[in-house]
């Protein structure tokens, strides 16, 4: 008799996952005095090329990096050694790569917000990170 052994990925990943990922960008910071960067980044709702480009980053970024699915339409990355404007540049460059590598796919189109860790930050919170790459959209 065969058994099939059937996986199932889920749209985002555990919450610990998360906390685990900021509780190490924060150590990195204030142990070896880096400036990292968490990035969130936010495709619009129904988008069918972000989960793709997801998990093209999965396999783009460094060993040292890290990438936590909130849901189908929202991610956090870890840049380690980076600052802001280095993280925007490498963020640019990997969606270009993804556009050719896949040239079927348009490019992808997020909103992206950054939070910057350095030396001197105290023990972030996932509450002060999420506050700030991922701000509601003001409806007025």
């Amino acid at each position: 008799m065969f058994e099939q052994s059937v996986t199932t990925e889920t749209a985002h990943d555990d919450p610990r996952k998360l906390s685990a990922l900021i509780a190490r960008a924060s150590a990195l910071a204030q142990e070896h005095g880096l400036t990292s960067v968490l990035a969130g980044l936010i495709s619009e709702s129904g988008d069918l090329v972000f989960p793709e480009y997801i998990q093209f980053l999965q396999s783009a970024l460094r060993v040292e990096d890290g990438i936590y699915r909130m849901t189908q339409e929202r991610a956090v990355i870890f840049l380690a050694d980076v600052d802001p404007a280095k993280a925007e540049g490498v963020l640019d460059r990997l969606a270009s790569d993804f556009h050719e590598q896949f040239p079927a796919l348009r490019r992808p189109n997020f909103r992206l917000r950054l939070f910057e860790l350095g030396p001197e930050s105290e023990d972030v919170r996932m509450k002060d990170v999420l506050t700030q790459i991922f701000t509601a959209r003001t409806l007025h």
